[in-house]
């Protein structure tokens, strides 16, 4: 079990993953900024007021934050803005479940359409599995190698 802890390839696999994930999430809301904010609006969580103070920096955020966890900087802090953003997402989706809504996750802007589900629960609590390994056990972090 050791190995598999201090195992910095898969460390960094793990990062990748979730950098890749959250990369491609950020840039597909960056560029519909309208039809994110549409589908914050759907989870009828937020004021109409809010919407678009969480719909423009979010996507920014999950981009920066998965870049640079991907390129092995500031990865304690990286992977704690992307964990707590997992753990929120979680949230919103059981609750959009156990309201009965019917609706897109908004999870990767217009990219996919999937709506809200056990599935995309499942799938954020596999990425915040990963995400607690990089926490927690990700001391030595692989980076670029600077000149």
């Amino acid at each position: 079990m050791k190995k598999i802890i201090k195992n910095r390839n898969l460390l960094l696999l793990f990062r990748v993953i979730i950098g890749l994930v959250f990369i491609v999430a950020g840039v597909e809301k960056i560029a519909n900024p309208e039809s994110f904010a549409v589908s914050i609006e759907n989870y009828k969580i937020l004021p109409v007021f809010i919407i678009n103070i969480v719909a423009i920096p979010l996507p920014w955020i999950e981009f920066v934050a998965g870049l640079l966890l991907i390129f092995g900087v500031s990865v304690k802090e990286n992977i704690t803005i992307i964990n707590l953003l997992l753990v929120i997402f979680i949230a919103i989706v059981l609750t959009a479940l156990l309201r009965g809504l019917d609706i897109d996750c908004g999870c990767f802007g217009t990219l996919d359409g999937q709506k809200v589900g056990m599935r995309k629960v499942a799938e954020n609590i596999i990425l915040l599995a990963f995400g607690l390994f990089v926490y927690y056990f990700d001391k030595d972090p692989v980076r670029l190698k600077q000149s």
